[in-house]
């Protein structure tokens, strides 16, 4: 089972990936991320901290994914082992479609392509969202910003977000980033669990 975990900067997303590590350690979940689960993922930290052209960095998040996927998810998947990823393919159509605009006429269609055969649909995904002052707050003690990490940038992140969310209402569940992290985590962790349970009693059958 492949879990996701999606949000803008700030929206508290890797906080709560760690914490769910300790909540449900009990199911050996494979705890993992993108970018920097594979070595791709060097590539990739660097041409955001250089600010490489829109279409690179785009190309190397692709690349990067797909590595993930052959290297770390289809393996653990195969086994049958349970998989929370901080981050996969909805960040690319939520920051790159908006990385993208000016570059490419389409930005959906072109990553929608771009993925298109190869990549693989979460079972459950976790979206933070919360207003962007409150998440610039966050990232304010962080010097080192990324380029993406603007007012501006953001909301049109979260923006895209949200209709992600909107076009498979089956796989996505919303999230108020502002309510307590131990309560995000409790109810996230419970809802995984429900989801193996489930999952378990169907392969019974």
């Amino acid at each position: 089972m492949l879990i996701t975990l999606e949000g803008i900067d700030g929206s508290g997303k890797s906080t709560l990936h760690a914490a769910l590590a300790e909540a449900l350690a009990d199911l050996e979940p494979v705890i993992t991320r993108e970018p920097g689960a594979t070595w791709v993922g060097e590539a990739v930290r660097r041409a955001t901290a250089e600010r490489t052209d829109p279409i690179t960095e785009a190309l190397l998040f692709a690349a990067d994914h797909a590595a993930h996927i052959g290297t770390v998810v289809k393996p653990a998947l195969r086994e049958g082992k349970l998989v929370i990823s901080d981050r996969f393919t909805d960040s690319r159509f939520a920051y790159q479609g908006v990385t993208l605009e000016g570059a490419i006429s389409d930005p959906a269609a072109w990553l929608r392509q771009l993925h298109a055969g190869w990549s693989i649909r979460p079972d459950r995904t976790f979206l933070l969202v919360l207003p962007i002052p409150e998440a610039l707050g966050r990232l304010a003690a962080n010097s080192r910003r990324e380029h993406f990490e603007d007012a501006s940038v953001l909301e049109k992140v979260q923006r895209n977000y949200l209709d992600l969310a909107s076009a498979d209402p089956s796989r996505f569940v919303v999230i108020d980033a502002l309510l307590e992290k131990e309560d995000i985590c409790r109810f996230v962790a419970d809802e995984i669990r429900q989801l193996v349970r489930s999952s378990r009693s169907r392969r019974r059958r």
